[in-house]
């Protein structure tokens, strides 16, 4: 099964609880953290650990918590990026449901090491239970002396702030994020200035995942060498994984980064294959956002090599034949998925989001749904899967977030892997539309 990192005591009755994660061993790390470990420490043992952005960017954590400007007389912050609104991903509501406590003690350390005397929890607001179990496990580490002030006579002080968010998407980008948790609209900002140096109320700020953060308690413990010996090359130590679509395992999974995809997909311990009487068609690997992917090349490298569970293995070869593992969205498609009407409803939820802002999202994001819509309603032109990819690359790139880029890349990689399947429809507008039709035509399927 592997190391676990997180959630090795997740099933445990009442590790909701303050008194059963202590018995688990729980909050040692806040006091081997704040009683013999400086700041710089601490950073430097996360900055070893290597462990990259568990949110969707992957960036190395240790590196971004170094940006930290540090003026004279100016208040610092931390700040959980909770909101997970990514298509596919629910692993960060996993872990604050299950083990509130863990991220807890993670904010405890993470801000001590940054300096922070106020911390945020931003959680999407639709998750109102997730946001009352966390503020419960707050109140209890408050009560036992592990939050508020001079936490166990160390002399740090820190108050740790859960905020509801208003279930917008654009708030995971951290600095929409930022302006949200403000109180204004959430819209990202233009950067530079970047967070590390103006970030919330214009004072330094560190935006990191939940997953991100609940790994430092580990990290305090066993060092950041033991971490960075878990996992494959730069892809250090483990992954939760939000597993779904047309398998028959599906939920949350802590790999050690390295598995090969194939097994992540087949073996019985994790997803457990391919729902019965149904062969492998494609795999979207880190949520909506990144390149889908047809079987064949879901599980091997164009070299012919596996394909592995790790930030490299899954980028190897760009957009042309790789993806990106992203927040770890793992959705599988068999055969009966029909990867127009899937590509159409991935760009409807990407317009239904961008903040408008900026002009080739705002209108972009627009004309690919009209166009997927009506493709995939038996209305398509000949024309319409060059002018999809078209618009695709003119948004890319060009806005101020990602999330253009986001709305491009499903769109411009169904058509790279699976033009035959838009032609189809295209060619075919009376079969298409019949209910549960789907196309037959030559695929990879495995």
């Amino acid at each position: 099964m592997g190391i676990k990192i997180l959630t090795e005591h997740i099933d445990v009755p009442g590790i909701e609880t303050f008194d059963v994660y202590r018995k688990q061993g729980g909050y040692t790390a806040v006091e081997k953290a704040l009683k013999t470990m400086t700041p710089d420490a601490i950073v430097e043992e996360v900055k070893k650990a290597g462990v990259r952005g568990r949110g969707g960017a992957g960036f190395p954590m240790g590196m971004k918590w170094s940006f930290l400007a540090k003026p004279e007389g100016v208040p610092r912050y931390l700040v959980c990026n909770a909101d997970e609104s990514e298509p596919g991903t629910f692993k960060d509501h996993y872990l604050m449901k299950m083990i509130p406590h863990l991220l807890i003690e993670g904010m405890i350390i993470s801000s001590f090491a940054l300096g922070a005397n106020k911390s945020f929890i931003y959680v999407r607001g639709e998750l109102m239970y997730v946001i009352h179990i966390l503020e419960k496990a707050i109140a209890e580490a408050t009560a036992k002396g592990f939050l508020g002030k001079n936490i166990l006579g160390s002399g740090y002080d820190l108050e740790l702030v859960v905020q509801p968010g208003g279930g917008a998407y654009i708030c995971g980008e951290e600095t929409a994020l930022l302006e949200s948790l403000e109180g204004k609209r959430g819209n990202p900002r233009n950067k530079p200035p970047f967070p590390a140096v103006k970030g919330l109320y214009q004072c330094p700020t560190v935006v990191n995942n939940v997953e991100s953060i609940a790994t430092t308690a580990w990290i305090v413990n066993n060092g950041g060498d033991a971490y960075a010996a878990i996992g494959i090359g730069r892809s250090t130590g483990t992954k939760l994984i939000s597993a779904s679509g047309h398998i028959n395992k599906p939920g949350v999974y802590e790999i050690e980064l390295g598995v090969p995809v194939e097994d992540f997909i087949y073996a019985d311990e994790w997803c457990g294959g391919i729902r019965p009487g149904h062969k492998f068609k494609a795999l979207v690997a880190g949520g909506s956002s990144v390149p889908i992917l047809p079987a064949n090349l879901a599980l091997t490298l164009a070299n012919g090599e596996k394909r592995l569970m790790s930030y490299e293995s899954l980028s190897d070869g760009g957009f042309a034949t790789g993806t990106m593992l992203g927040s770890g969205g793992f959705i599988v498609f068999d055969e009966t998925s029909c990867i127009v009407r899937n590509t159409w409803n991935f760009c409807r939820f990407y317009h239904h989001e961008s903040c408008g802002q900026c002009s080739p999202c705002r209108e972009g994001t627009g004309w690919m749904e009209k166009v997927l819509h009506r493709i995939e309603y038996g209305h398509g032109h000949q024309q319409d899967i060059d002018l999809l990819v078209d618009v695709a690359k003119k948004i890319e790139g060009n806005t101020i977030c990602p999330l253009g880029d986001a709305a491009a890349w499903p769109v411009a990689s169904a058509i790279r892997h699976f033009r035959d399947e838009f032609q189809w429809h295209i060619d075919n507008p009376s079969e298409a539309t019949q209910p549960g039709a789907v196309y037959r035509g030559e695929m990879a399927l495995v």
